[in-house]
């Protein structure tokens, strides 16, 4: 799990702070109690920072708990170099999705997971445990393979450190095996998961380089087990990736030249 910074409660910015960072990316309706517990501020303080963060729109209040609001997720957006991201890969994303009608993930590192900065997909998207904003481990994603098998070294090491949890039969949890897997990515471009975070998923991913071909995101379609062949895909996948590299490397030229 990503490590959250501390923060001193004992300010109101810090009470926000601390509520903010409280939540994970599977919650959807987090209880104040819960809340309480997480944060350790007590029940009639931490009811009044939370009414305040519904009422500015940090928060949204469903059923007896409370969750992030979207406003939050945009914000970030808003704040961060993804924005200039997003605004390269989308026709790129577009034109993987018509190709192939399944989703389309863009994500980005932080950490020892991926965070899915978008994601486009149709009318017969299929299940996943991927949704916007959220975070996966790095071993278990095509697109956490990806970025991973581009990165200094000693990511993997921190992420073996942390454990390779396993979420469903097909995981891969042993190093030597997962740093093999890496080793081929970095030598033909393109990731796939097979099954390896939700049983029924397989997915293909390629990294967005940077001229120093340090990653700056990656790319990926999945679908169902059932219907979707990766391997079929990998090519225009790793196409859409160099595509979104070249453009944000000739736009890093122009604003240097300027």
């Amino acid at each position: 799990m990503t490590r959250e910074p501390k923060v001193d409660t004992k300010s109101v910015l810090g009470k926000v702070a601390a509520v903010l960072y409280s939540f994970t990316a599977d919650d959807h309706g987090v209880s104040l109690a819960e809340l309480g517990r997480r944060t350790g501020i007590p029940k009639g303080t931490l009811h009044r920072v939370v009414g305040d963060m519904v009422e500015v729109r940090l928060l949204d209040k469903v059923g007896n708990g409370y969750r992030l609001s979207g406003q939050v997720f945009q914000l970030g957006m808003r704040a961060s170099v993804e924005r200039g991201l997003l605004e390269v890969a989308t026709p790129f994303m577009e034109d993987l999705y018509e190709r192939t009608h399944e989703i389309v993930h863009l994500g980005v590192l932080e950490g020892t997971e991926v965070v899915y900065v978008s994601k486009i997909g149709g009318h017969r998207q299929t299940p996943s445990p991927s949704r916007l904003g959220g975070r996966m481990p790095l071993y278990c994603t095509a697109i956490g393979k990806a970025l991973l098998a581009f990165s200094p070294p000693g990511l993997l090491a921190e992420v073996v450190a942390q454990g390779l949890a396993r979420r469903t039969p097909r995981t891969i949890t042993a190093p030597g095996l997962l740093r093999r897997q890496l080793e081929r990515v970095a030598e033909t471009g393109v990731a796939f998961e097979l099954e390896e975070s939700a049983t029924g998923i397989v997915c293909v991913a390629a990294p967005v380089l940077d001229p120093s071909d340090r990653p700056v995101a990656a790319v990926s379609v999945t679908g169902p087990v059932t219907r979707f062949r990766p391997e079929v895909h990998a090519t225009v996948v790793k196409a859409a990736a160099a595509g979104i590299s070249g453009t944000l490397a000739r736009r890093a030229a122009l604003v240097q030249k300027d």
